[in-house]
């Protein structure tokens, strides 16, 4: 099996595909691309139906066997079912419907969020001829919106309410355990990949959530998300492209 995965900045989608890949000890090729500037969308597989209509927005893609797959969470389940030992998500129907969930959560509430407050403060640079390419009306629609700094206020505040949100679950959720779903999953990474660049932007999310921080800094202290963080050009709290389609009815 040849797994080869394109990924950007270690921040968001990348950063939770990364720190499973390394989580599992799974070989792939590793190329990365510039997602902020668009270039997943030179890629020959670009305009295939599950890159192209992506719902996570530019986010990695893992090819295996020729075959591309998209969306962080789904490939951290993939990459998990191929490597079953010392497993990444909670065992039985439960903890299937618990990590299903949660994770749903963070995709459909705070990921948009973070992505639209995230791209607000370190607008991407994507060229004309590249965001020409995106075959998605919707996302080209996000990407000249981003790009031109179009934000509308009641966009901003709601995002900034569901960030505060995300941390006040998390802080629940933790409890007195060290992780989310009580040992380390999935949920942890995807959820760290989209909180942990907010504590600059969102700070007073985290003002009253001492369980988070420590949390936050138990997930960063891991070999397999220091060894994702180690891919980083720059600052990947600063790397931004649009991310999932924030939700329009609130």
């Amino acid at each position: 099996m040849a797994l080869t995965l394109y990924h950007g900045e270690p921040n968001g989608p990348s950063l939770t595909v990364l720190a499973t890949l390394f989580e599992k000890g799974i070989e792939a090729e590793l190329k990365k691309i510039d997602l902020a500037g668009g270039a997943r969308h030179a890629l020959p597989f670009a305009r295939d139906t599950e890159v192209a209509l992506s719902l996570e927005g530019e986010g990695p893609v893992l090819v295996v066997d020729g075959t591309p797959m998209t969306d962080s969470t789904f490939i951290a389940l993939y990459l998990d079912d191929i490597a079953p030992a010392n497993p990444l998500r909670p065992q039985g129907a439960y903890g299937h419907w618990q990590l299903n969930m949660w994770v749903r959560f963070i995709t459909e509430r705070v990921a948009p969020a973070a992505a639209l407050l995230g791209n607000r403060a370190h607008r991407p640079a994507a060229s004309d001829e590249a965001i020409a390419r995106v075959p998605s009306l919707d996302l080209r629609e996000r990407w000249e919106a981003v790009r031109e700094g179009r934000y509308v206020d009641a966009q901003i505040a709601d995002s900034e309410g569901k960030i505060r949100l995300g941390v006040e679950r998390t802080e629940a959720q933790i409890g007195d355990g060290d992780w989310i779903l009580n040992d380390f999953t999935i949920a942890d990474l995807e959820t760290y990949a989209w909180l942990a660049p907010m504590v600059s932007t969102v700070p007073d999310a985290f003002a009253s959530a001492p369980k988070t921080k420590a949390w936050l800094a138990r997930v960063k202290a891991r070999p397999s998300v220091q060894k994702a963080l180690a891919t980083a050009s720059g600052d990947p709290l600063q790397s931004w492209a649009p991310g999932p389609e924030i939700n329009r009815w609130g």
